[in-house]
């Protein structure tokens, strides 16, 4: 491609972008979210892997949290955790600074953030088990992964509007 035609799509995307801002955010949304994605898959992995050498797989039920051996057990649920925790460290800083380009202070958004990655937070620990056992009839051993898909889709639902309308919004 030709730096003219370079510069043709790059111009038609301008244009696009600023006939469809609200789309535009939202598709930018998704796709910087990706980093906190990337983020999450990892720890899980590594976590769930480093932990499978430390922490025998004893069943975890707490509170609302019922992680049986089959569905991952105290490394389950710890994994779960700390990978998002992560992920939402990293997504608040992408979102802030790439996506909604906020100015907002951090002593406003960060309570709101915490309350919105909290609720968010435990949904998406205490579902896991849930669809892990729904579905691992049918994926096997690759039904951790697909319930860690399903949390992400329950994330956008969540963090999106509260991101855009509440936690980012621009002073």
């Amino acid at each position: 491609m030709s730096a003219k035609e370079n510069n043709a799509v790059i111009s038609k995307l301008g244009e696009w972008k600023e006939s469809h801002p609200d789309l535009y955010e939202f598709i930018l949304f998704n796709i910087m979210s990706n980093v906190a994605t990337i983020t999450n898959f990892l720890v899980l992995w590594l976590s769930g892997a480093l932990l499978g050498n430390l922490i025998e797989n004893t069943p975890f039920h707490w509170f609302i949290f019922n992680y049986s051996k089959s569905e991952g057990g105290l490394n389950g649920f710890i994994s779960f955790l700390l990978a998002y925790i992560c992920a939402q460290i990293v997504n608040f800083f992408v979102q802030k600074n790439v996506v909604f380009g906020s100015n907002t202070k951090m002593s406003k958004s960060i309570p709101w953030y915490l309350l919105t990655v909290i609720v968010a937070g435990i949904i998406s620990i205490w579902l896991p088990p849930h669809v892990i056992n729904f579905i691992k009839p049918y994926v096997g051993g690759f039904a951790a992964t697909v319930a860690n898909v399903v949390n992400i889709v329950v994330q956008v639902v969540i963090n999106y509007p509260m991101m855009k309308f509440v936690i980012m919004k621009k002073e």
